[in-house]
């Protein structure tokens, strides 16, 4: 994920550590993720469209709670640097230009922990 298009933090529970902890958001055109700083439980999101729409259009009711987050990114639509919301479930993840309205629309694809469980023994 070389390029840089939204890329923030949003402190709550972790689903998979019960910790409260940074939760890193990242997406660029192929992909978004969600990445528990604590524990590394990482959810892994692909783009299916993209398009100008009204607010709301794509956010859908799931299993956790629905995080609504505003940060700043560079629309790849109209090219303004300004905020975009995003709003992200457990199934889906949007961002959405304030300026536009150009959405993108990622689901759920996979999940993984990126952190070893296993501790490290000393050797006697």
């Amino acid at each position: 994920m070389g390029e840089r298009f939204v890329y923030t933090r949003h402190r709550t529970t972790c689903y998979h550590c019960g910790q409260e902890a940074d939760q890193i958001i990242k997406a660029v055109r192929p992909q978004a993720q969600v990445i528990c700083a604590n524990c590394g439980a990482t959810r892994i999101f692909i783009p299916r469209t993209s398009e100008v729409g009204k607010k709301g259009l794509y956010t859908r009711i799931g299993c956790y709670d629905l995080w609504e987050l505003t940060t700043d990114a560079l629309c790849r639509n109209c090219g303004v640097a300004g905020h975009h919301e995003l709003a992200i479930g457990c199934n889906h993840f949007t961002v959405r230009c304030s300026n536009c309205g150009f959405t993108h629309f990622y689901k759920f694809n996979l999940e993984y922990i990126g952190k070893c469980p296993i501790d490290m023994e000393e050797s006697p």
